[in-house]
């Protein structure tokens, strides 16, 4: 089997596509994937890399082609709008001549923001007459007003004309969470296009490199006192500001818990300057550390905060990285509403309180970490067992592949 993944975000960036591609790639099917310049979440194309040029290489197997990028920059809407709409045109007019020749048994749409990186797909599934499917990571147009980036109603119906493009194109529409499909179902007209898919978790290989000296630091410093730990994109969607105030009524009162906010994002500077100007020394700053260094920051970690805004499109979405700190064994502490929430309490593998609510999250960290350590062991246990159960890479490989091939097998049909 040949499979054409489509996304703007592949490795070097840390995104879960990565792994499911690999593993893929494992089982026998020849993965390419379409995909721009790295350069997230920094905003700078990383080094060996050259945001106006195409390439082509190879990683774990898997064949990389690269379209023209123009980076997303910090903190400015311009830069990430034209970023979004510089992979839409690369991949639309130089995908299909890189791609020339070739044939596919289904195109694989892999999509956090912004849904539109499916528009090339539609075309080049088109092209080869392979099936299309479009694996929904972020609600659109919903994000987009969520977060604030858009405001206005006429463009935001705009994005939803195009979305229900997209839809009605497409052969599976694949979720992340069962309460994406009543928004999803909206924007197309059948439901049997439809079907729940989640993110997996990735375990790294324990001692797959040696820890730089950096990394060690952190792990000793994180593991000498009680400490929680949020890891990922620093950005507007993930209410550092709660976290913040949090912190500050954790020291008001007189707790010895602190906050390690390992990443980085668009909020990066406000972070490290609010945190200087309220004179938060219960935060630290470590900066972003790669995916292979998480299992050892986890594991010193007393719990793993997950966090997002208020807003009703964040209640649908389970974040990614809930699934990874499920696999880590750790509690969790989740200032979550819905889906996200409910996960780590069916879990049993900590407690959730309201999103943007800062007196609860305080209350949360101060009694997670107050928990003896067979308490804490018990949440950590639970969690990896519920995710070893529900969000298993390989058992979630071997369901998309068979996705992939009865979607193949249709398409030969009727085209007899």
């Amino acid at each position: 089997m040949k499979v054409l993944i489509v996304t703007q975000y592949f490795w070097p960036e840390s995104f879960g596509i990565t792994a499911l591609a690999r593993s893929m790639q494992e089982r026998g099917v020849a993965v390419t994937v379409l995909t721009g310049q790295p350069n997230y979440p920094g905003g700078v194309v990383f080094p060996g890399y050259a945001a106006w040029r195409t390439g082509r290489e190879t990683f774990s197997g898997v064949e990389i082609m690269r379209v023209p990028l123009a980076p997303r920059g910090i903190k400015s809407g311009l830069r990430l709008a034209v970023n979004y709409l510089s992979f839409l045109v690369s991949a639309s007019l130089l995908g299909p001549w890189m791609l020339r020749g070739r044939q596919f048994d289904a195109v694989f749409v892999y999509a956090p923001s912004p849904l539109l990186q499916a528009l090339p797909a539609v075309l080049l599934a088109w092209w080869k007459r392979a099936p299309l499917v479009v694996w929904v990571q972020d609600l659109w147009p919903e994000s987009l007003s969520a977060t604030g980036f858009v405001r206005n109603k006429r463009i935001l119906g705009l994005v939803g004309s195009v979305v229900r493009y997209i839809y009605r194109r497409t052969d599976l529409i694949l979720i992340p969470s069962e309460a994406f499909r009543e928004p999803v179902q909206r924007l197309t007209p059948s439901k049997g296009r439809i079907a729940y898919y989640p993110n997996a978790f990735v375990e790294e290989p324990v001692g797959a490199s040696t820890p730089s000296p950096a990394l060690s630091a952190l792990v000793g410093e994180i593991a000498a006192a009680p400490s929680v730990v949020f890891a990922g994109n620093l950005g507007t969607a993930q209410s550092l500001d709660t976290i913040l105030d949090a912190a500050e009524r954790v020291a008001a009162r007189g707790q010895p818990i602190r906050f390690f906010i390992v990443g980085s994002g668009s909020l990066s500077g406000w972070l490290a300057e609010e945190v200087a100007r309220r004179g938060l020394t219960n935060v630290l700053l470590p900066g972003r550390f790669p995916s292979s260094a998480m299992t050892s920051i986890y594991a010193s970690a007393t719990a793993l905060l997950v966090s997002l805004r208020d807003e009703p499109i964040f209640a649908q979405t389970i974040p990614s990285k809930v699934q990874g700190y499920l696999a880590a064994g750790k509690p969790i502490i989740a200032s979550l509403n819905g889906e996200g929430a409910r996960v780590v309490v069916e879990a049993k593998a900590g407690v959730a309180c309201p999103a943007g609510d800062s007196e609860a999250l305080a209350d949360a960290v101060i009694h997670i970490c107050g928990q003896d350590d067979d308490a804490r062991r018990e949440m950590g246990e639970n969690g990896r067992s519920y995710a070893q159960k529900h969000f298993g890479l390989a058992g979630l490989t071997d369901d998309l592949i068979a996705r992939f091939e009865a979607l193949s097998a249709q398409r030969r049909e009727s085209s007899r």
